[in-house]
């Protein structure tokens, strides 16, 4: 194989940034996107660039208390557009871009640092009401609905005994309606377990021996299909998600 016929990455736009870089996304229907991490000086850092005649212009830099490690505008609407965060003491936060200094909705969501966020229900994606999922270091899962305060509509945790994972990644899927939905979690062991919130159950686990560093539905909108999961060691893994044997679980492939 030439190195013509391998994929190019060509870098469009780079800039260098003064703080550790944990997440970045864009803001959906736009030519922006948002960048969040934290400063040396352990404050957290959330900046807003848009793209204007191939450069990046910075349009807003907002500095928070807590390193901010996850975001994701995936609850929003695309009216609203606002992004929630989890930081290093366990908050989870919904910020309004436009107006920053107080967050719309707040909550001491984990013990410890929330590493992985994802969004359901919003931006038009998704049947059903609007949710975030967090996981944590300490072993949690939690859902949580915008519009109600302070408790978790779902908490998957560890009984009591068992050993606490890293939770590294959650993922939302099969979304086609109004009832049905799951959320994958992966996690530092290798891990990786399926929670049906209709039934508020457990409905699959496996182990793909290598921590388990992302996790993704092919989408999030329709019956599940695919859901495909990186690992430590350069390794992936693709599940058929549509056929679930029932004591061998989803048939998979894996690639190095």
């Amino acid at each position: 194989m030439s190195a013509f016929e391998k994929p190019q990455i060509i870098a469009h736009i780079q800039k260098g940034l003064n703080y550790t870089v944990f997440d970045c996304k864009w803001v959906p229907c736009s030519a922006k996107f948002v960048t969040m991490g934290n400063f040396a000086r352990g404050t957290g850092v959330i900046q807003l660039y848009e793209i204007q005649h191939g450069d990046l212009k910075l349009l807003r830099e907002i500095e928070k208390a807590k390193p901010i490690k996850c975001g994701t505008f995936g609850a929003t609407s695309l009216q609203q557009r606002y992004l929630a965060t989890g930081d290093f003491a366990g908050n989870l936060h919904i910020w309004n871009l436009e107006a920053p200094e107080i967050p719309v909705y707040s909550v001491k969501g984990h013990k410890e640092i929330i590493n992985t966020i994802d969004g359901v229900g919003g931006l038009g994606i998704g049947e059903g009401a609007p949710e975030i999922v967090t996981g944590s270091r300490d072993g949690t899962v939690k859902v949580w609905d915008p519009r109600q305060k302070d408790d978790p509509v779902a908490n998957m945790e560890p009984v009591q005994g068992e050993n606490k994972r890293d939770c590294w990644t959650v993922a939302f899927g099969n979304a086609y309606n109004q009832e049905e939905r799951v959320v994958c979690a992966g996690y530092d062991n290798g891990d990786i377990k399926l929670f049906d919130l209709r039934n508020m159950s457990l409905r699959w686990e496996t182990n793909i021996k290598n921590g388990v560093c992302s996790l993704e539905f092919d989408r999030k909108d329709i019956s599940m299909n695919k859901l495909v999961a990186t690992s430590l060691e350069g390794k992936f893994h693709v599940f058929d998600m549509r056929t679930q044997h029932p004591t061998k679980g989803f048939a998979s492939v894996s690639e190095k």
